[in-house]
């Protein structure tokens, strides 16, 4: 008998450049690593009804633009399908623990810092003054 999510997994990894698989993100890891920071457990701990996060609206508008850019520039833009293929593969080998949505959001900030796009140190440096902000 064929295992077929690993069969799946197989064709899914198959897609993307295996460095992408390989490349550690340290940021990301420890974000992925911090249950308390999931939304399941920020919406019980402030009472929120919503099962959406906030940040998927943002993280939607996101990936449109990134597709749009891709019709407009074909080539020199990240395609939907590659974006699709990274986030799944990323997905199911990296942030395997992660649920969705915050699995597509790590799996896309890794192929964007991978890819040289955006820059661990500078995403770290957004996530401390959003903290900071979300505080105050």
């Amino acid at each position: 008998m064929v295992d077929t999510g690993r069969q799946n997994r197989s064709v899914v990894v198959a897609k993307v450049d295996p460095s992408l698989l390989t490349t550690r993100v340290e940021v990301l890891e420890d974000l992925a690593s911090r249950q308390d920071q999931l939304w399941p457990a920020l919406s019980r701990k402030w009472s929120v009804d919503n099962p959406a996060p906030p940040w998927k609206t943002s993280l939607d508008g996101m990936c449109d633009a990134l597709d749009d850019a891709s019709l407009a520039h074909p080539g020199t833009v990240l395609s939907f399908e590659q974006r699709r293929n990274e986030e799944d593969a990323l997905a199911q080998e990296r942030y395997i623990d992660l649920p969705f949505p915050e699995s597509q959001l790590v799996a896309l900030a890794h192929s964007l810092i991978w890819r040289g796009v955006i820059d661990e140190d500078s995403l770290l440096d957004r996530m401390v003054t959003v903290r900071q902000r979300l505080e105050a």
